[in-house]
């Protein structure tokens, strides 16, 4: 590309950006209008604040009313957004109401903010460091992922992929724990947290109980910190057999509620979703680009 076509594309992109992006929702059109709407909050509030003209402060946060005023935002109020943030079943989202801190107006303003996830490099959450297995209040960490990406992660270890952070649950899908993990992961990859801390790997806890790592310098969490590796239905995979089913801090054991999983699975197939093994395969791609 020539400098003339770079500057048409940044006089594009800045355009673009002028008038907030395109009307488009996220996710399939065959989704529900919540659903897609769900989605494109959540994108917007993790990965495309910039595109979309929002400006966000360095904890994450966007002021409410200059979210509403985008496209994408058209057919939602604040009695809405209120709506999704409190029925969303994983805390995604936080929103507070107090001044903004470039004006000398003390007037609250609502502000909102994903509470993990974001590959926005200029985002630093507020999260609370973990310094042993003690400050998880279940002692897991455990990522859930395909058979196919797998392949993958067992030579390479995890990756923070373009996001920030690695995302870990303190628990399975069935267990009480309804953050940091999909439904549908066909296997369940638990680390060594303490083993990790000692080799100098940092954690944290979101605000939603997620489990966060940079990795390692290269933003991966090396195989030589998983303590187990196991199908949904708890059986190990081959290599991990000699290795014991992980417990938690209560000393009881990691429960799979089994039916949960296969209705999680079963939704898979509804016609115009994206397949737990398609949605993996994506994340793989983006892994691979990353090496």
């Amino acid at each position: 590309m020539d400098q003339s076509e770079e500057a048409q594309t940044e006089k594009r992109e800045k355009k673009h950006r002028a008038h907030g992006g395109s009307a488009k929702l996220r996710g399939h059109p065959r989704d529900s209008p919540e659903t897609r709407m769900s989605k494109t909050l959540s994108w917007m509030l993790r990965h495309g604040a910039k595109s979309e003209g929002l400006v966000m402060r360095s904890d994450g946060y966007v002021r409410v009313d200059d979210l509403l005023k985008r496209p994408k935002m058209k057919d939602l109020n604040f009695e809405m957004l209120q709506e999704i943030v409190k029925n969303d079943n994983k805390n995604r989202y936080n929103l507070l109401s107090e001044p903004d801190r470039s004006s000398d107006s003390p007037e609250g303003i609502w502000w909102i903010r994903a509470n993990q996830g974001h590959s926005i490099k200029s985002v630093a959450l507020d999260l609370q460091p973990i310094n042993s297995p003690a400050d998880i209040s279940t002692g897991i960490a455990v990522h859930g992922t395909s058979t196919k990406a797998w392949e993958y992660i067992r030579s390479q270890g995890l990756s923070k992929m373009n996001r920030n952070h690695i995302h870990l649950a303190q628990g399975v899908p069935g267990s009480g724990v309804i953050s940091g993990m999909r439904a549908s992961s066909q296997l369940l990859i638990y680390v060594d947290v303490q083993k990790a801390l000692d080799a100098g790997i940092k954690f944290y806890l979101s605000a939603n109980g997620v489990v966060l790592t940079e990795g390692d310098e290269n933003g991966f969490l090396s195989p030589e910190f998983f303590a187990r590796v196991e199908t949904s239905k708890g059986k190990p995979l081959p290599g991990w057999e000699d290795t014991q089913p992980v417990r938690r801090l209560d000393g009881t054991d990691v429960a799979v509620d089994k039916n949960t999983l296969a209705i999680a699975k079963e939704s898979t197939k509804t016609p115009g979703t994206m397949t737990a093994s398609a949605a993996e395969e994506a994340i793989e791609g983006v892994e691979k680009k990353t090496v």
